[in-house]
This record gives C-alpha cells, structure tokens and sequence, in this order.
C-alpha cells in the first residue's frame, strides 16, 4: 500500500489501513471523507486530524482513535520499528546533552539511548531529509531510530529540557566560587548577589516537578540528598520509580522554593516540618502535604499529593464487596460510638473516612475533624488542624471539642491513651466517632486500644466496628489477558475455586503502553470489616484473646483481607502476585 505521497498526508492510504484493520467502520470513513471536502486543498497532517477527531474505534467500543494508534498502524505497513516513550525509562542526561534543544523542537526527535556506536532516537517523521545524517554527524555515532507518537514527544522535550533548562541555570547562579589554594595569584569571581534570577529558575523547576507527578499520576513526590547528589522519585500505583537528579547544589533552593509555598520556616532545616499547599492544574486543584525531615547528608522532602476526585469517593467505588459494604454503611447509622478503620500508611484510610463524612454530610450535621494534618480542606466540615508547637494536640482539642456541638467527629490518628479516653468520652455522650489506627487487622484494632490501657469495657461499650484495609494493583484493562494458574497456588490463599480441573483461569496484565509495561493501572482497596455484635461485645468485655475473637468473628461472616483479596482476583480485577504482596502476611 506505499503511495507516492507522505504517508502522514495520504488520506486514502491512512483510511484503507484503519478499515482493513477494522478501527473504523465504513460508515465511519464516509463521515471522515465528507468532512475533509472543505480541507480538500489543504496538505494537513493526517494522523493529526484523525486524532483530533476523538472518534471511537469500532473494535473496542469503549476506546477513542487515538494517535499512537494510527502512527503504529503506519509504522507496521511502512517496516518502521514503533514504540511509545515512557517518561519513567528515560535518562534525563541522555535526553538533554546529545543533541541541542533548538533541534530537537524543530525535527521532534527525542535521543533515548546513548551506546559506544549507536544513539537511538525517538522521532515522528523519519522522512524528514538529511535527519539522521545531522545526528550521526553531531554525535558520530549511527542512528537506530523508533517512531513514536508527535504527543509522546512534544511532552519530553517540554518536560526534559524545561526541566534541565532551569536546573542548570539555577546550578550556574547558586555554585560558589572556586578557590584553587595551591595558587597564591588565584582569581576569585564572586557569585551575583541578585537571587531574582536562580529564584526564577528554581520556581520554573518545582513547577516542572509538579506538573510532572501530576500527569504521571504520582501519590507521592520524594526529594533524596545524597553525597553528589539529590535523587527526585515519584510513588505511581504505590511504587516508587526514579525520576531525575539533580546537581546537589540546587537541591537546597528547591526545598526552600516548597518549604516557602507550604508556609514551612526555610531557616530551620534540624528539626522535622508540616506543611500544606494547594495547586492548581488543567483546571483542577490538589492539595500537596508537605514533610521536611533532616537526614544524613541534608532535608528530605516528601510530597503527597490528593485531589479531591481520589480522596472523595462514593462508598461503592472503593472496592467494598457488596456484603461489606452493607455491613460498613450499618455503622454509619448509628447515633453514636466509634468506628476505626486500620492499616498502615498509604492503605487508603484517609480516602476512606473522607468519602465517608461527605456520604453523612448534610446542612442539619455539625461534622467536625482533628488532623495532623489536614489531609483535604473541605468546606462542608469544620476541620482543625493539630499544632503541637501552641499546644494544640488530639487531646486537648478533644477536651473542648464538646462545646462546639458536634454531632460526628473524626479524630486522625488515636496515639496514647489521652486522645483514646476522649474519643470514648464523646462516643458515651451520644457522638458518633471515626478515627484510625496503624494494626494488621481488623481484631488487632481491639488489641491495640487494650495495649493503649483503654479498658475491656470501654471498648465494648462504644466500639460499633472496625475496618482494615489495603490497597492492591488494578490489571490494566487494555492488556488483561487470560492465563491458566495451577489449582495448588491458590491453597495457600484458601480460595475456594469451583473446577474439577487441576487449573484455574484467571486475569493478568500483559504489559502495554498505557500502563508503561507493568500490567497495571490504578489501584482499589481490599477490606475485613469487623462488626461489633453482642458475642463478640461479650468477648471483648471477658478479656478473651485476639485469636479467640478472630475465629469467632470469621465464624459470624468476616471476611478476612486475605478472602476479600481473592475476591477481587476470581473476578479478574487483580492478580495471583500482587495478591501475594500485599497479603502475604495477612
């Protein structure tokens, strides 16, 4: 099907290919041809076009046409190697320093390897004369090149380069002056004076950083110090990948550039820091907690960062099976108690009990929260942060809290026994509590408050229900594929599978572009949802052991994390191993 126009520009060509490859339908390619008679006498690029349309494509109904789609099928009828770019693969120095950035904006191509004889380049057009004898000629090395979509690039060169760009300037500004001691008429050049500019630079850095995590989808951006150096790593679907680094000279103006939005003191740098901003992106605001603590070769900082499409969920979409959740919302109609939700950080509590106050959120509930710190400033609650530096701590707010006439309170964290004896004092006086606690399990929350010197009758006489919960990797829905799993590996589990095989079929992710290879994309959580019935009320009251309780509870209907893991994985919404990892000590 080789033509003698550009194949970009061909339309026919790019049409028959997407019908004979069933991406369009027939009466889709008439729709396509009738609107391009007013553009006939243009020479459009038209894989753009294409792309900009957002059509759907006719063999998977739920996926719009987009470029990488129409590029791939070209590449494949033209013998030309494809391939996506992932920002998380790419080395920023083999980006940046191989050829000049002018160039690399004007011919869209994107150096990605650097080897003693060959540089392999990501571009759009491999038809562009003279394009790889330039490369060759600048780095003396052959050319192995990919195409990949004009997107795909655009995106690392703005983000690379920008991000290089300032950091280099900001390096050239704030390196000090060198001082050779072993010469006695060595001239000193003494650094500028003026900040305005390494200040200018600094601030297009961090907002690189951010809007970087952002786009990759990053929980979570941390910013390491080493000896040399200072190492930047972004959390996605709970692992870390690393990212960048940085010259360790620019590593101190990037901690005081956030340290100053997050309204942290830039002066001290010895003793741990708390601090909170809020952005603003395409259209969309997040909120970014702030920590600063001192390490071994100087401040580290971790930022998370939540929107409020994440930490503000209806109940149903967080993965409660549909008994749990019917158990969870039984909690929530209680006048009072306390209800706990566990599990360690990062599991996915905050979004929990968020989604939960804004389900119980209406103008006749006074709703009132004690964070440290607030994770998501929301107009419906009346939130107070805690301060330690004045005073204010979980308990002594807890103290006055009374007086505010709270009808639900969520207290952030129970730590010692003065905030676990007030949160019980206002679950006794008709207040419905919800606060959290790092354990295991569910039943482990009751050996927890004990270990905290609450007594066995307090805690049966105000605890409504505990709530333990993980979080675990979603397959991505563009590669899931079938794959045949021995009936012996699911022992160890303790599913339950219904096959008189000695194999069972369940999901897995292949590994795509849109989900950079790993097989997964997102995340949703696994939950043991503990209820507080008479018997186990009874339990709690006699002192009986946690392992008593457990079998008990398993015995009236929990589900453990484990069972409610492998819920999820006969459904086909996780795998065997991330199963594995994230309750193989559960």
């Amino acid at each position: 099907m080789k033509r003698e126009l550009h194949p970009y520009r061909d339309k026919e060509y790019i049409l028959s290919l997407l019908l004979d490859n069933k991406f369009i339908t027939p009466e889709q390619k008439q729709d396509i041809e009738i609107s391009l008679k007013v553009r006939e006498s243009y020479d459009i690029d038209f894989v753009q076009y294409l792309a900009s349309l957002k059509l759907f494509r006719a063999d998977k109904k739920d996926r719009i046409l987009e470029e990488g789609d129409i590029l791939k099928l070209i590449a494949l009828d033209q013998d030309w190697p494809f391939r996506r770019l992932d920002p998380l693969e790419l080395d920023m120095d083999t980006v940046t320093n191989t050829i000049p950035a002018s160039f690399a904006k004007r011919a869209l191509v994107v150096p990605i390897k650097r080897g003693e004889e060959v540089v392999e380049v990501c571009c759009y057009d491999p038809l562009i004369t003279d394009l790889f004898e330039d490369i060759e000629r600048a780095t003396k090395k052959k050319v192995r090149f990919y195409v990949c979509p004009k997107k795909d690039i655009e995106r690392i060169i703005s983000e690379f380069f920008g991000f290089k760009r300032s950091i280099a300037a900001a390096e050239d500004l704030l390196r000090g002056p060198s001082l050779d001691l072993g010469n006695l008429e060595q001239m000193v050049q003494l650094a500028s004076t003026d900040s305005l500019y390494s200040d200018r630079y600094i601030q297009q850095a961090v907002d690189h950083l951010l809007q970087y995590a952002l786009e990759q989808r990053a929980s979570d951006i941390h910013i390491e110090p080493k000896r040399e150096f200072s190492v930047v790593r972004f959390r996605i679907d709970g692992q870390l990948h690393q990212i960048h680094r940085i010259p360790r000279v620019v590593h101190e103006a990037i901690c005081s550039r956030i340290k100053a939005l997050s309204r942290l003191d830039i002066a001290e740098k010895r003793r741990p820091q708390d601090g909170r901003m809020k952005i603003s992106w395409n259209n969309e605001e997040a909120e970014v907690r702030v920590s600063s603590v001192p390490v071994a070769f100087g401040e580290k900082l971790v930022l998370r960062l939540q929107s409020a499409q994440i930490i503000f969920k209806d109940l149903s979409e967080l993965g409660f099976h549909e008994l749990d959740l019917k158990k969870y919302e039984s909690f929530l109609e209680k006048s009072y108690g306390i209800v706990l939700v566990t599990g360690p950080t990062g599991s996915g509590k905050s979004t929990t009990l968020y989604s939960t106050l804004r389900r119980l959120s209406n103008p006749t509930i006074n709703i009132v929260t004690v964070e440290d710190p607030i994770e998501m400033v929301h107009e419906d609650f009346n939130q107070i942060a805690v301060q330690p530096s004045i005073g204010i701590t979980f308990a002594s707010i807890l103290r006055n809290i009374l007086r505010q006439d709270p009808d639900i309170i969520m207290i952030g964290e129970i730590r010692d026994i003065e905030t676990a004896r007030y949160a019980i004092q206002a679950a006794l006086t008709g207040h419905l509590v919800f606060s959290t606690l790092h354990t295991n399990d569910a039943v482990s929350a009751i050996t927890r408050l004990l270990d905290i010197g609450i007594e066995p009758y307090l805690i049966s006489s105000t605890l409504i229900g505990v709530v333990a919960q993980r979080l675990v990797r979603r397959i991505c829905p563009r590669c899931k594929e079938k794959v045949k799993v021995e009936k012996d590996r699911l022992t160890v589990l303790d599913c339950k599978v219904k096959t008189d095989k000695d194999y069972v079929i369940l999901q897995k992710g292949r590994g795509c572009d849109f989900c950079r290879q790993t097989g997964f994309y997102g995340r949703i959580g696994i939950y043991e949802v503990l209820s507080i019935d008479e018997t186990i009320r009874s339990m709690i009251y006699e002192g009986a052991s946690e392992m008593s309780i457990k079998k008990i509870a398993k015995k009236l209907g929990m589900t453990t994390l484990r069972q409610d893991a492998c819920r999820k994985l006969i459904s086909g919404i996780t795998s065997l191993d991330e199963v594995l990892r994230v309750t193989c000590s559960s």
